[in-house]
């Protein structure tokens, strides 16, 4: 009996060991796991801390250029963010990053923008001291940049730096401030005010220039060359000599060059110019009796057409119309906008007009002062004024356009200046 009774407490002891071990287990599971998620909890905030700024460093490797990101790019993959993939189309945290990301690179772009803005309007709005200097033999006038402080005055000789090297002009404007919109860029500077001896050397070599001048045109006539000599000039260098000259059409002077080239021992350069050029270098007065505009201020020669002149009412006859040169006065385009504005609003010549519910023919514009003279049937020639004539204008356009021209004008074709 005893030994019955002890197995079963033996028994009963052993159970409720086992039983007792069970929940030890039990509960040193359940806060295995407790820790577990605390740890898993703890490791997700801060991970959430730094999820905006792992993926804009992600994004920033990736990308080269600035560019925005789309809305569709918001379903990519995103693991550092939220940990799934692929990320939800509705991810807040991969938004938050994306929009911090393009306004960092969307600043940087506005600033590079502004950068070059600011830039361009500097460029734009940038000021050049600007000499103007004209060369005595050509007459040709050009703008240079002065780098220094010292005073020009008008009249002064100055020393340039142009495309065949250095050379000596006369200074015709005084210095001024310019914008770059007024100049042509990049400008040749001017190196330095002439003194005594760059004012003797160009005088010497304007002398030994008539010189060469005499020697070049008895080489012409003993190569029997139809050309005309006009200049001559060095360089101030004195490492070339330019002979100017003018002919009809192309000649071939190789013979004659290489015999200067012999005579005179430096490079030699036959320069062909037009008529207009000719008339310029030598100088003349014009028939309103002052001295030539081209030899005073006129630098580009401007095409000027016998349109021009019948537009303005002068009669085409070449001895009052041409010039020194031969060719059209280069005088009739100045007011030659003027009278073709005004043409607009008149009549043409010829055209059947009404005034004062009469018909009649233009036979006489003048269009600055805006009156006519019509041939009304009965009446005969009038002088209207133009508010007082009704007329189409279309047609008027039409006829001022495709006008014909006369006999005169086309025997005076010969003049046109281009």
């Amino acid at each position: 009996m005893n030994k019955s009774n002890n197995i079963t407490i033996e028994e009963k002891m052993t159970i409720e060991e086992k039983m007792a071990m069970r929940l030890k287990e039990k509960n040193n599971k359940k806060n295995k796991k407790k820790e577990v998620t605390d740890e898993n909890h703890k490791g997700k905030v801060e991970s959430k801390k730094n999820d905006i700024k792992n993926i804009v460093e992600v994004i920033k490797k990736e990308i080269i250029k600035p560019k925005k990101i789309e809305e569709e790019d918001l379903a990519m993959p995103a693991p550092v963010v939220c940990g799934t993939e692929p990320c939800d189309e509705n991810c807040e945290k991969k938004k938050v990053a994306k929009e911090e990301l393009n306004k960092e690179f969307l600043d940087k772009e506005w600033e590079e923008k502004n950068k070059k803005l600011s830039e361009e309007k500097s460029s734009k709005d940038k000021q050049y001291k600007i000499l103007g200097i004209m060369f005595e033999i050509t007459r040709k006038r050009y703008y240079f940049e002065v780098v220094d402080e010292i005073n020009y005055m008008v009249g002064d000789r100055a020393v340039v730096d142009t495309a065949r090297g250095k050379e000596i002009g006369l200074v015709y404007m005084a210095p001024k401030m310019m914008s770059k919109k007024a100049l042509v860029l990049p400008l040749k500077p001017v190196i330095r005010k002439a003194t005594e001896d760059d004012n003797q050397q160009f005088e010497t070599l304007k002398i030994e220039a008539e010189k060469a001048n005499i020697i070049g045109k008895e080489k012409i006539k003993k190569h029997e060359l139809p050309m005309k000599l006009v200049a001559t000039e060095f360089t101030f260098d004195k490492s070339k000599l330019i002979f100017y000259f003018t002919a009809e059409g192309r000649i071939d002077f190789r013979n004659l060059v290489k015999e200067l080239a012999t005579i005179f021992k430096l490079r030699i350069e036959l320069r062909q110019i037009g008529v207009r050029d000719e008339a310029r270098i030598l100088g003349s007065l014009g028939i309103c009796g002052k001295e030539l505009c081209c030899r005073i201020y006129i630098n580009k020669f401007d095409s000027v057409l016998i349109k021009m002149a019948r537009d303005q009412g002068l009669v085409i006859n070449p001895s009052k119309i041409s010039g020194a040169c031969g060719r059209l006065l280069c005088c009739i385009k100045y007011e030659y906008q003027q009278y073709a504005d005004a043409l607009l609003k008149c009549p043409s010549m010829g055209q059947t007009v009404k005034v004062e519910n009469t018909k009649g023919r233009v036979v006489g514009i003048n269009p600055l002062n805006e009156y006519l003279y019509v041939d009304i049937e009965g009446k005969g020639r009038m002088r209207v004024n133009l508010d007082e004539v009704s007329f189409d204008k279309k047609e008027a356009r039409k006829q001022h356009k495709s006008k014909k021209k006369t006999p005169e004008e086309k025997a005076a074709k010969g003049l046109e200046a281009e």
